[in-house]
């Protein structure tokens, strides 16, 4: 069966200083991904229970499972959080992801697109971003890749495409539940 990577996700800001960390997340190997997510070369990511960490130095630890998904080269990165209603797709209007070794990184310039499970959106956080747009001095071509992202974003809902997909989503969580009960019996 194949095997679920350990890796750490963290979230920066602007000026480099951290906004949060996902402590444990299972990386969905290659031969589990559904075909339109591998040729887009995504990471797809799973946990439930892990602990997060803030800025501050607070920690907690995530109540609902969620999926992660990173797309190469995207200013863009997707959590499906699976809840009693339905999927939730919370969507980070952020850096395209950085791989070193087990850690993924990226910065979050605040934006965030949300996708009700019945399927109504929402552009949420403006007035942070244009805050911290003036606070962090972005460039103008940061500014340009942001809402360059944020377009891109909102069409790949609006046409339905990955990693928009429930029933992906949900098969990704049973994939890691079935690996993870191998595990423990092993």
């Amino acid at each position: 069966m194949a095997t679920f990577s350990s890796y750490i996700i963290k979230s920066f800001k602007h000026d480099g200083h951290l906004h949060r960390t996902w402590q444990e997340n299972g990386m969905v190997p290659e031969s589990l991904l559904h075909e339109s997510h591998k040729a887009e070369s995504m990471m797809v990511l799973i946990n439930s229970q892990t602990k997060i960490i803030e800025a501050d130095g607070k920690e907690w630890v995530s109540r609902i499972p969620g999926i992660s998904f990173f797309i190469p080269k995207q200013w863009f990165n997707v959590v499906a959080l699976l809840e009693d209603s339905g999927v939730r797709y919370y969507c980070n209007v952020a850096s395209p992801p950085y791989v070193n070794g087990n850690v993924i990184t990226y910065i979050d310039y605040d934006l965030d697109v949300i996708r009700m499970p019945g399927g109504a959106v929402h552009i949420v956080d403006q007035e942070e971003y244009e805050r911290h747009k003036i606070c962090y001095h972005y460039s103008s071509i940061v500014d340009g890749k942001v809402k360059q992202g944020l377009q891109d974003l909102l069409l790949r809902i609006q046409q339905g495409q990955a990693p928009f997909h429930d029933e992906w989503v949900h098969e990704y969580y049973r994939q890691w539940q079935k690996w993870k009960g191998e595990g423990a019996e092993a």
